[in-house]
Formats: C-alpha cells, structure tokens, sequence
C-alpha cells in the first residue's frame, strides 16, 4: 500500500510525495519509455535513431534548400543546424509535455478510479520521459559539436544550472495544465496550438538579435 496524502496542501508535502513514490515513478517512467517502441524492430534505439534521422533532415532543409545562416556565425552549414537542433531541443521537452499534460489524467482513470494512487506523480512522469529524450539529443548534440570542432567547450559544465530551473518550470506548468484538462477538454486541443505557435515565436529558426528591438522584449517574455 502506498502511503499518500490524497491531496497535498504545501511544497513541503508534494515533494515528499515525490520523494516517497520515486520507485514509482522511476518505474512508471521506464514503463512509458519502454512502450512508446513496444513491438518494433530495433526498440529503445530509436530513441539515438530519431534525433540522428532529424538532425540529417535540418541540416539538409535548412542549410542546403533554404540557405539558411545564423547572423554573426560564418562557420557554415553545418553550424547553422547544430544551432538549429539545439532550439528544438528545448522547445520539444516543454512541447511535448505541456501537449500530454492535459489528457494525463483522463489518459490513466484506471488509476484515477480503482486503485488509491498519487495523482501528483502523473505530470512528473510525462515531463521526465522528455527529459530523457531530450538529454539523449543533447548528448547526439555533443557528439557531433565534437565531430566539427574537434573539442567541446567546458561550459557545458553549467547545462544543470539551465535545465534543472527549465524543468521545474515545465513541471509546474504540467501541473496546470493536467487540472485544467481534467475538466474543460478544450485545454488539449488549444495547447497543441499553442505550441506550435511558440515554436515559431521563439528564437529557434531565428536569432534574437534579427528582430526589432520592441519585439525583443515581448519575445523575452
């Protein structure tokens, strides 16, 4: 039996929900990974095939179709999709997330209804399985930073102190977005615009620096 305050009414008691139900977690998460590619081929290795597969197809659009450069880099195609690659990145931990996060619950009403069970974990799951997509980009990302430079910068050593605020930020909007869906079912439909549109809206196509400067400050928000 999982011991669990139904609903926590502090920080203090939702992490240790956490903390007390990370077996769960970790093995609800591994679970959910695990199913995405349940009865292909080569399994879990799409997780490495896919970023690979899309990083050779923004090089290919972007660089050779388009023409494509990032203002003040000159170092040539192939920087201009590392960039570009890096942005999607991001954008995709939190797309992917705030995308599933409405339909969560309603997704599991066989935990929701038969069993007692920490609803608080569901938003955690679904923002650390695009995490772990993320963070295996991101290690493909270095990989080919180090096959065009030879080298990676140390300031790499200062990634955590970008994506662990970044998680925490995608959780709580998770959490949002999970009660909001639970009962007004619009919320699902809307998000996913929403995201698309802030793919466009945020400097991943794009630098910063190429817009004007009122823009900037609304862009910064």
């Amino acid at each position: 039996m999982i011991q669990h305050k139904p609903y926590p009414a502090s920080l203090k008691s939702l992490f240790h929900s956490f903390w007390q139900n990370r077996s769960l977690i970790k093995k609800m998460g591994v679970q959910e990974i695990s199913s995405r590619y349940r009865g292909s081929l080569i399994g879990l290795a799409w997780t490495f095939v896919h970023p690979l597969f899309m990083l050779a197809v923004y090089t290919f659009v972007f660089t050779f179709v388009f023409q494509a450069r990032w203002a003040a880099v000159n170092d040539g195609n192939a920087q201009f999709s590392i960039i570009l690659f890096a942005g999607l990145i991001t954008h995709a931990l939190f797309a992917e997330t705030i995308v599933r996060a409405p339909g969560v619950i309603l997704a599991n009403t066989n935990f929701v209804k038969k069993v007692v069970f920490p609803l608080e974990i569901l938003p955690i799951i679904i923002t650390g399985t695009a995490l772990v997509q993320a963070l295996v980009s991101f290690g493909i990302l270095v990989l080919a930073l180090f096959f065009l430079d030879g080298y990676v910068s140390w300031t790499l050593v200062f990634l955590p102190i970008v994506v662990i605020p970044f998680f925490v930020l995608t959780v709580g909007v998770a959490f949002l977005l999970a009660a909001l869906g639970t009962f007004i079912r619009d919320i699902g439909q809307t998000v996913g615009i929403l995201a698309t549109v802030l793919l466009f809206m945020s400097p991943v196509f794009y630098p910063m620096s190429s817009l004007p400067d009122r823009v900037q400050s609304l862009l910064l928000l």
